[in-house]
Parts: structure tokens; C-alpha cells; sequence
């Protein structure tokens, strides 16, 4: 299957919604993949085409969400271009550790460490900063880098739900508004996504007469995604959170117990 007329109509109908679905949470809370990948693969694509095909469509959301943080001023640039080096270091150091480690005893790690993750989505701060002069140094140039650092590190070693990750840790740690944090992190995630989908696409891995009906959806869900979440605000986005973590945690439990 090459082209979208390949599928039957209510197969690229129903890729479609999923895309415009993944598009929105992906756009507030990360972890579109967690749906758009599985429903490639239920279609009939192969693994290596199917992650290829969904960078092509992830990047396309994910830059349309993006553009709508930079114009309502939510882009903490200096955070998110000092995270970009380290993430992208980090991802480098991962992808070459997975062959020390045993992938599966690191899923059990995190499925026991998503509940607790959960938890700390809904914790109180007592001060959320959304601008720059709110933050430290060692915010801005040591505990921004690291988080940056560990998440790309996790990224290129496993994976799912690294932007969702990325979006709690600088909630958690640096105290960032956490709509501030989602539109830091489509920074990081943009960069990667772009860097990922030029190796699949020189590896002939992606099928783009599969993806363009797919990226019109995911960049419709893309921007209706982020809209809403400038509209509504802190509250909705931990709820997106929460639900990313639910689809993860289920399909970690799928597929490795």
C-alpha cells in the first residue's frame, strides 16, 4: 500500500480521524504516536514504514502547534534552545545505550513510574513562572540542560511519551506554567521529529502518498489542539496529560506483559 487510494474508503476515513486525534494531544500533551503508529500498523503498513510515515505527519502537526505558541508569546526561547543541544546530545548517547541494556526491565521502570508521574501532574505549585526573568540561572542553564538531556537520552533509548515526559519535568522541576512547558517542548520535539523523519525518508521508509491525507488532518488537530490549549489554559492540559499516560500505560501493558 503506497497511496491512499490503495485503502478502502472507510480505512482512510478512519486513519484520518486517528491522525486529526493524535495531531490534538500531541499538540497539548505529546504522545501522538502512542495512536497514530498502532492504527498505521492495523492498516497494513510495515513497522519501518509506519514510523517513518508518522514522522512525516507528526512534524507537520507539531509545526502548526508550534506556530500557534510562538504568536500568543508562549515560547520561553532561551530555555528551549539551550534544552534543544542537550536533548539532541542525549538522544545521540540513548540510541547507542540500547545495546547495553535490556529493553524490556526499562518498560517495567517507567509503567511503575507513570502513576507517580501522574500524580505529581495534579501537586500544587506555589509559584508557576511563565517569563523568562522568573527564572533562576540554575534553572536556565543547569536544571533546564539536564532535564533536556535525560528525556532526549530516554528518547533515543525507548521513547513513547518523551514530550509528555519533557512537559512534566519542566512543570515539576523548573516550576513552568505547564502551557508554557507544552509549547517549550514542541520546540525540542520538532527538531528531533525533523531529524528522525531525514532518516527515514534517505532509507526510502516513508510513504508519502499514504501521509498527505494524513497531515491535513494532523495539522487541522495540530491547530485546533494548541488553540485550546492557550484558551483553557493549565487545567486542560494536565487533563490531556493524564489521559496520554492512560493510552501509554496500556499500551506498555500490551505489549510487554
Amino acid at each position: 500500500m503506497e497511496t491512499f487510494a490503495d485503502f478502502p474508503v472507510y480505512i482512510l476515513a478512519i486513519l484520518m480521524g486517528v491522525s486529526f486525534f493524535a495531531g490534538f494531544i500531541d499538540s497539548v500533551a505529546g504522545g501522538g504516536g502512542l495512536v497514530m503508529i498502532p492504527a498505521l500498523l492495523l492498516a497494513g503498513l510495515p513497522a519501518q514504514y509506519a514510523l517513518g510515515t508518522n514522522k512525516l505527519v507528526a512534524i507537520c502537526g507539531t509545526g502548526t502547534a508550534l506556530i500557534n505558541f510562538i504568536r500568543s508569546g508562549k515560547v520561553i526561547w532561551r530555555i528551549a534552545l539551550l534544552g534543544l543541544v542537550c536533548s539532541l546530545i542525549g538522544s545521540v548517547i540513548g540510541t547507542n545505550a540500547i545495546l547495553l541494556f535490556d529493553e524490556k526491565t526499562v518498560t517495567k521502570i517507567i509503567m511503575w513510574i507513570l502513576p507517580f508521574t501522574a500524580v505529581v501532574t495534579f501537586l500544587p505549585k506555589k509559584h508557576i513562572k511563565s517569563e523568562f526573568s522568573e527564572f533562576t540561572k540554575k534553572d536556565v542553564y543547569f536544571l533546564g540542560p539536564l532535564i533536556c538531556f535525560v528525556i532526549g537520552f530516554y528518547d533515543g533509548f525507548f521513547g513513547p511519551g518523551a514530550g509528555t515526559f519533557l512537559i512534566i519535568a519542566f512543570y515539576a522541576v523548573l516550576g513552568m506554567n505547564i502551557v508554557n512547558a507544552s509549547a517549550v517542548a514542541k520546540v525540542i520535539n520538532l527538531s528531533s521529529g525533523i531529524g528522525a523523519f531525514i532518516t527515514f525518508a534517505l532509507a526510502g521508509k516513508v510513504l508519502y502518498g499514504v501521509g498527505l491525507p494524513l497531515i491535513a488532518a494532523n495539522i487541522l488537530g495540530g491547530y485546533a489542539g494548541s488553540r485550546m490549549a492557550i484558551k483553557k489554559g493549565h487545567s486542560f492540559v494536565r487533563i490531556m496529560i493524564i489521559l496520554v499516560f492512560i493510552v501509554m500505560f496500556v499500551s506498555l501493558l500490551i505489549k510487554f506483559l
